[in-house]
């Protein structure tokens, strides 16, 4: 008897520790998530023209519209982080029409060597991709990251800003004793396919990755991957594949510059007829790249002028590319409020009418 009596203190004495603990662990939660989240958004006004003439019924030169308009909550709870952002598009012609939700994930990061991500966020393809438009330096994203990272794919998937729903691993290996920056960084990710706020369904996922060689501090020299099948939202007959690879250089100092090329191999659902043969005629695959450079001209480095060249190539053929030659100006006047202006030479060989036309846009960018 005396020894159940005391084999009884022994498991209520360690439940007691158990649950003294898991109420440490609860506070301590509770703690974080009280001084670590933070609620903060961003809007995006612009004013844009053009002098192109598509058809004596389209003249429509000049416009003035709220080009995002995001809030989002994020914050650490222990060793996870968390984001959830939405967003409205103030432009016409998207799927996501309305509010929608852009970002929801959470990520384990106790290690800086192994993170595991879950949610919606986006896809680890390119340097431009992750990037937030704060912080692009133009009037928006390059010709690669709208057309081959899921922004607006050539492939026809609807309108996702580089996203999907997935899990990624990710992580910075061999630090650098001077100043402590990774001389390599991973991030290898598996996605349904299928673009932002929807399901998987053809039972394929996309597998990308990336690794990103840095040999010093500001300098990045990263090759990317992906390998994936995309079904149409509309069709489920049409399933194609989106095979793609890229390289790019980066340098994020005083003056930035960054460039970037990448290929890929697929048709685009639009190159099916309705009962899923391939019609006559079509091509396979696509490929772009740009170069862009930004440089400070006052010693309060928040005044920029930077210079860009963009290419697309349908079909990687040049009777199918647009090319942009654009050149542009950023102020800040303070950290969270800017004046960005944007000058554009386009060359599209892909129309038949008005190939040649210039571009002119003004954004107000405002967070808090």
């Amino acid at each position: 008897m005396k020894k159940q009596l005391l084999l009884l203190s022994l498991v209520f004495f360690v439940c007691s520790l158990n649950t003294n603990a898991q109420e440490k662990v609860l506070e301590k939660a509770k703690k974080d998530l009280i001084e670590t989240s933070k609620f903060g958004g961003f809007v995006i006004g612009r004013a844009a023209f053009n002098d192109r003439d598509l058809s004596t019924s389209n003249k429509n030169h000049s416009n003035f519209d709220l080009r995002l308009v995001r809030a989002y909550v994020d914050g650490k709870v222990l060793n996870f982080a968390y984001k959830l952002q939405v967003e409205y598009e103030g432009y016409g012609g998207v799927s996501e029409k309305g509010p929608h939700i852009v970002d929801a994930w959470g990520e384990w990061q106790k290690f800086k060597f192994f993170r595991v991500k879950a949610g919606q966020f986006k896809r680890c393809f390119t340097f431009e991709n992750p990037m937030n438009p704060w912080d692009i330096s133009w009037g928006g994203y390059s010709q690669l990251a709208d057309k081959l990272a899921g922004m607006n794919d050539r492939i026809g998937e609807h309108s996702s800003g580089g996203r999907d729903g997935g899990i990624q691993i990710q992580g910075d290996l061999f630090p650098a004793r001077k100043d402590g920056h990774p001389f390599l960084h991973y991030q290898v990710g598996v996605y349904n396919g299928q673009g932002i706020n929807h399901n998987d369904v053809n039972n394929h996922k996309d597998l990308i990755g990336q690794i990103a060689i840095n040999p010093i501090k500001d300098l990045s020299v990263a090759f990317f991957g992906w390998s994936g099948r995309y079904t149409s939202n509309s069709n489920s007959l049409i399933t194609v594949d989106r095979n793609r690879m890229a390289v790019g250089l980066k340098y994020t100092g005083p003056v930035k510059f960054r460039a970037e090329y990448g290929v890929s191999e697929g048709h685009k659902t639009s190159d099916y007829n309705a009962d899923g043969t391939l019609k006559n005629g079509t091509s396979d695959g696509a490929d772009a790249w740009y170069a862009m450079a930004s440089v400070p001209v006052n010693k309060n480095k928040n005044w920029f002028v930077q210079a860009k060249w963009d290419v697309y190539r349908d079909g990687k053929a040049w009777n199918n590319s647009k090319s942009i030659y654009a050149l542009g100006s950023e102020y800040y006047f303070t950290k969270n409020f800017k004046l960005q202006a944007n000058y554009s030479y386009n060359y599209d060989k892909s129309t038949a009418m008005d190939k040649h036309y210039n571009a002119f846009d003004l954004q107000l960018y405002w967070r808090w």
